[in-house]
């Protein structure tokens, strides 16, 4: 199976560069195909760069309007408050490119959390490996009705939703019992160490997506998540394991769902039940700002990092302002997310109507 195009690759445009390739030299040569592949080579490019492209221009002008938001601590604090967001949206892109969707990471955040402060009595390996276990077995589960029964994703995964919030709450008497994590144990400190002046769940966060980059682009089941998002049929007819590829993606969503709730209680030194609200609503905004289709078979981890900066880079600006609240960059981000899908709609009917 060929490689995906830099990461955000799609069954459709496979299927163009095919069709060049055999198209007659005479049809391929005259100025309306040259003007339609130039049309078509910026609206692909638009589609995979539009996110770091922006993410770019707002830092600048940010950079140059503020003079509080281009110092190191500033950026800091930016990145370190995308860290957690960041680490779930890798798992989200996976399962979006699939064809998929997950809307219980933000109650698995808030159960991994409240798992790792539970655990972190016994140290620092039962305070990552039991949330991890648990969060993965629910993302196990989901991936297995999703994957090998059918079952549509939305359903799954609301109840997903709703099941991980009640066991956070089940867990803590409804909130009341609030497990703590002692400041100086070693679990604390990875929730508040800092390298050359950048917290640690920042490096976490670049790790999983170093990580989820090579998984995409450097291994099968990376690159067969492509085909089975752009085309399940095909790629059963291809003999590809469809099943398999849609419960990995889900079961890695729920592990970095998990990851990032015991990073977080690291960093709160407790275990909150009410963590996460409306998390996936922005892991889902992140993922489709950084261009990767709602639909599936195409995406890219390097957009979905920008589609996070983005978000946290927008609030930072607006504490810069200092007049204006934090529901305003709720409308600022529902208005450019539904910008975003509105363009990347236009973009694909105009390469599909190319392809045609």
């Amino acid at each position: 199976m060929e490689k995906p195009n830099g990461g955000n690759r799609s069954a459709a445009g496979a299927a163009a560069e095919t069709a060049h390739i055999s198209r007659p030299a005479d049809v391929a040569d005259s100025p309306e195909r040259v003007g339609s592949g130039a049309g078509e080579r910026v609206a692909r490019f638009l589609q995979r760069q539009g996110a770091p492209i922006l993410l770019a221009l707002v830092v600048l002008v940010a950079s140059f309007a503020f003079p509080g938001f281009a110092t190191f601590d500033n950026v800091a604090s930016i990145l370190f408050q995308a860290s957690g967001l960041g680490i779930i949206a890798v798992g989200m892109t996976l399962v979006i490119i699939s064809g998929g969707i997950d809307l219980s990471v933000g109650s698995v955040y808030a159960l991994g959390g409240v798992l790792a402060a539970w655990a972190s009595r016994y140290g620092v390996l039962p305070a990552f490996a039991v949330p991890l276990a648990v969060c993965g077995l629910i993302g196990l589960v989901q991936g297995t009705f999703i994957g090998r029964f059918g079952m549509p994703p939305f359903i799954v995964t609301l109840a997903g939703l709703l099941g991980a919030r009640g066991l956070a709450l089940a867990l803590t008497d409804e909130g009341k019992t609030v497990y703590k994590v002692g400041w100086n144990d070693t679990f604390a400190q990875l929730g508040h160490g800092k390298v050359f002046g950048i917290y640690l769940p920042v490096y976490f966060m670049v790790a999983v997506f170093v990580v989820g980059w090579i998984y995409l682009q450097r291994t099968k089941s990376g690159q067969a998540l492509f085909a089975v998002g752009g085309s399940e049929s095909a790629s059963t007819l291809m003999g590809l394991p469809v099943a398999r590829i849609k419960i990995t993606s889900y079961l890695i969503c729920g592990l970095l769902a998990g990851l990032a709730g015991a990073l977080n209680a690291a960093y709160t030194i407790s275990g909150v039940p009410t963590q996460g609200v409306g998390w996936e609503l922005d892991a889902i905004a992140s993922v489709v700002i950084g261009g990767t289709l709602l639909v599936g078979g195409a995406g890219s981890l390097i957009g979905t990092l920008a589609g996070v900066l983005l978000l946290k880079v927008i609030l930072n600006v607006i504490n810069q302002i200092g007049t204006l609240n934090t529901s305003v960059q709720m409308v600022v981000s529902g208005a450019f997310l539904a910008v975003v899908v509105v363009v990347q709609a236009l973009l694909t009917r105009a390469q599909n109507l190319r392809d045609g």
